[in-house]
Parts: C-alpha cells; sequence; structure tokens
C-alpha cells in the first residue's frame, strides 16, 4: 500500500481532521461514494438526495452571485 503524502493526498483541516485532495482521489480512480469534499468525479457514487445537494453546493461556492 502507497504511502500518503502530507500536502499531497492529504492535508489536516483546522479541526484536526484528515482531508483527501483531489490528486489522492484521482489515483484511486473513482468516486468512493463518500461525500469527500475534493471528489473529482462529482460524486457519482454519492446517492441521492446528497449528491444532489453537494453538486449545488459546489456550484454555488465555484460561483458566488455578485452582491
Amino acid at each position: 500500500m502507497k504511502e500518503f503524502v502530507e500536502g499531497v493526498d492529504y492535508y489536516l483541516d483546522e479541526n484536526g481532521f484528515v482531508v483527501l485532495t483531489a490528486h489522492h482521489h484521482l489515483n484511486r480512480g473513482y468516486c468512493c461514494g463518500l461525500s469527500c469534499k475534493h471528489c473529482p468525479y462529482d460524486y457519482e457514487a454519492v446517492p441521492e438526495p446528497r449528491r444532489s445537494e453537494l453538486q449545488e453546493k459546489r456550484k454555488n461556492t465555484d460561483n458566488p452571485t455578485p452582491n
């Protein structure tokens, strides 16, 4: 098993939780369905309605509406 590299495969968030990066997910090769923050697969394996919620949240975060 390949070792994870901090800053490449994961980072620690402000609460000390491990967050996997898009790089890690791309190396894995598929969506695991666990609603990962940096999922590069558009949450394809996440069950509805959660998938749509995550996709909408990402869309709104990537394209915030001007004030």
